[in-house]
């Protein structure tokens, strides 16, 4: 019992190093943070070095090694985000009372993974696995929003912007706009872009690398939330999609 509660020790002190040279560059900030000895926080981080989970040394401070960086993107990237990202969904329902999607960009469209429906006689026509073009979807646009400008004219070279209904945005010009708009407030609109009397408002959510990959939406229909009343709930989808972002280990 001893020698097992030792071994405890010592792992708890490594921990607390470790997690202190993440926060903190300068050797006497790591030992402030720990409360341990210095020869200790010493010991703990040669052995964290010579195992690459930190790297550098007290002249050029510390921080994150490629053997603990390694280990972070194979952890972070077998995240499931809809488990993530369900009971922050649900909880938003619940407080806008829309529907909410959550949906993943591949090479032309938003798939949808997650729909959870507000307490509305009506529904979305939208399913979990259905995809639909980036270019006129609240999520979409919140994707290619982040988007380089070459990738942007890519996408409209190779889709064509077809229009889905009248207010579908088809030229690559208007559409460098409206991502230019999305970009300087935050988030994305689609008011009946996609289907004639159906509105949203969309965040990006972003990866564990930091790339907007995902998106979120709070959707209606345009005779709850005629012209652009559906923004009232922007901040609630900014908010939704960062706290997703966050879980699944996003540095933005």
């Amino acid at each position: 019992m001893t020698d097992l509660k030792e071994r405890l020790s010592a792992g708890e002190k490594t921990l607390a190093v470790l997690s202190a040279a993440l926060d903190h560059s300068r050797f006497s900030d790591i030992v402030a943070a720990t409360g341990l000895p210095k020869a200790t926080v010493h010991r703990v981080l040669a052995t964290l070095i010579a195992t690459n989970f930190i790297a550098g040394d007290g002249e050029r401070g510390y921080g994150a090694g490629p053997a603990l960086l390694s280990l972070s993107g194979r952890a972070l990237s077998s995240v499931d985000i809809t488990d993530v990202a369900a009971p922050i969904v649900d909880r938003l329902v619940a407080e806008v009372d829309c529907t909410v999607h959550v949906g993943v960009a591949t090479g032309s469209e938003i798939v949808y993974l997650i729909r959870r429906d507000a307490s509305k006689p009506y529904q979305m026509k939208s399913r979990v696995g259905h995809g639909m073009p980036l270019h006129c979807t609240g999520m979409g646009k919140a994707v290619i929003a982040s988007w380089p400008e070459e990738r942007v004219a890519e996408l409209a070279s190779r889709v064509g912007l077809p229009a889905r209904t009248p207010q579908t945005i088809t030229t690559l010009d208007a559409l460098r706009a409206e991502l230019a708009r999305v970009r300087a407030r935050g988030f994305a609109t689609d008011l009946g872009e996609n289907e004639f009397g159906t509105v949203c408002v969309s965040a990006g959510i972003r990866d564990h690398t930091g790339a907007v990959t995902h998106g979120l939406s709070i959707s209606s229909i345009e005779l709850e939330h005629p012209g652009t009343s559906i923004e009232q709930f922007a901040d609630a989808a900014i908010a939704a999609a960062a706290e997703i972002s966050r879980l699944v280990g996003s540095p933005a």
